[in-house]
């Protein structure tokens, strides 16, 4: 069964004891430490066209071009986020951190308007054109958010805030070697020393948004995301003990 509403749902706790019954498979965009869902790859793999996102394959691909295209050490000095803060009260927190006459915590932080943006055809929102920045800050929305592996593909060092939820190829991934971690009960001031330290080690900073986007073209290709769809339905199914059938009064919802 595969369950796409954002947050996981099946609760460790729920299935401890010695009366405790079997989790059921639940398959899902993301987990977290608290529950037991099987995570995989979300629909945005295969584009995004409400907001014309194209599938992943033609994002690394454009990705790449846009990497060459402004090398790292030529972007802006800053910390970029631009996105919904409103369904997050950590996003909240983090436009704390934006410039202002009195301070500058090395971010420049942006309210992604998505009404206006869509009267306008989504033209701001091209995720290979947002690589302007040595520095760009993944934080999570509701749940995870999609937007992880196009930060992790643009070279430039990702700022993760402590994350809560994981997708399926996060965890291979390495903080200070892939990623650098924020925390999130101090973010500005974590953001500011990130930054300042990224600054005056340049070619360390570097190596680190390299890693990452590296990782994304070379560990991340499509033909690796279907590898893991095969390998982890199949293990699955090598532990069904009951032959699936469809259920009487079922509805086909095939699209045409």
């Amino acid at each position: 069964m595969f369950d796409t509403e954002d947050r996981p749902a099946i609760r460790s706790m729920d299935y401890r004891g010695p009366n405790a019954t079997a989790p059921p498979p639940l398959f899902r965009y993301c987990g977290d430490k608290e529950t037991l869902d099987i995570v995989f790859p979300d629909w945005s793999f295969w584009g995004w066209a409400e907001i014309n996102i194209k599938p992943w394959d033609s994002i690394l691909e454009d990705v790449k071009h846009g990497n060459n295209k402004i090398k790292w050490i030529d972007r802006e000095p800053y910390a970029y986020w631009k996105g919904n803060p409103f369904v997050d009260v950590n996003r909240q927190d983090l436009l704390k951190c934006n410039l202002t006459d009195q301070q500058d915590w090395n971010a420049r932080l942006f309210i992604q308007d998505w009404i206006l943006e869509g009267q306008q055809g989504f033209k701001q929102s091209n995720v290979a054109d947002q690589c302007t920045y040595r520095y760009k800050i993944y934080t999570e929305g509701y749940a995870w958010s999609v937007s992880e592996k196009y930060i992790l593909a643009c070279d430039s060092v990702t700022l993760m805030v402590q994350p809560q939820f994981y997708d399926f190829f996060m965890r291979s991934m390495q903080p200070v070697e892939h990623y650098w971690p924020i925390r999130n009960d101090d973010k500005c001031r974590s953001l500011k020393f990130a930054v300042d330290w990224g600054n005056n080690h340049k070619k360390k900073a570097h190596e680190i948004g390299k890693a990452a986007s590296s990782f994304m073209q070379e560990q991340l290709k499509m033909d690796y995301v279907y590898d893991y769809m095969y390998h982890l339905l199949n293990e699955y199914a090598k532990l069904l003990k009951f032959e699936p059938i469809i259920p009487e009064g079922a509805t086909s919802c095939a699209r045409r």
